[in-house]
């Protein structure tokens, strides 16, 4: 068998709201859609829905992981991305024998690794992480917005956007908030 090589992408770090979601990918060698894989920010939903599905029945391992917004407010959102980015590597049912992260910065392995800046765009498995964490998170802040109606997290899936920042102030901020984000510590306090 060849060498096994995992992408592993985060969702969710700029948000105010909700989880950072990371997944791991190894790709089948004779993926039809190998080459098709891009940025999930680049591609349209109906496209990142197509290949989600196709990934789920096609990649040779896939995981996804997050770190809670708990985790985030107690660690930093760099910590807990590195904390989800881990737990959807070690979860992994196939143990791959390289790692490639999107960005800078690579979480603490057993495994090799390496960053890979503009990853979700020149590396397919990356690409593929990244569409599998997309679609993941999307779904889990509509359900957040099921949860807490008036916030209408599924529009804008927790990004400060002005419709969110005028509910965060008309509201407060929810259990889904991340306190230790400036807008919302400044929302719980009522500061303008």
């Amino acid at each position: 068998m060849s060498r096994l090589i995992a992408g592993v992408d985060e969702v969710g770090r700029g948000p105010l709201a909700g989880p950072v979601v990371t997944a791991a990918v190894i790709l089948a060698p004779d993926d039809p859609c190998l080459g098709r894989y891009r940025d999930s920010k680049k591609i349209s939903e109906n496209r990142r829905l197509h290949l989600y599905h196709h990934l789920r029945r096609h990649a040779l391992a896939c995981t996804v992981a997050q770190a809670s917004v708990e985790e985030i407010d107690r660690l930093n959102i760099l910590h807990a991305t590195m904390l989800a980015m881990r737990r959807s590597v070690e979860g992994l049912p196939l143990v791959p024998s390289r790692v490639l992260v999107d960005g800078n910065r690579i979480p603490d392995l057993t495994i090799p690794a390496e960053a890979v800046i503009g990853g979700d765009d020149s590396v397919q498995e990356i690409a593929a992480a990244s569409i599998i964490a997309k679609v993941v998170r999307d779904r889990l802040m509509t359900m957040l917005d099921a949860r807490y109606p008036g916030y209408q997290f599924s529009r804008h899936k927790g990004y400060g956007t002005k419709v969110h920042m005028e509910a965060l102030r008309r509201l407060g901020p929810s259990p889904a908030h991340r306190t230790s984000f400036a807008p919302v510590a400044r929302c719980a306090r009522r500061e303008p």
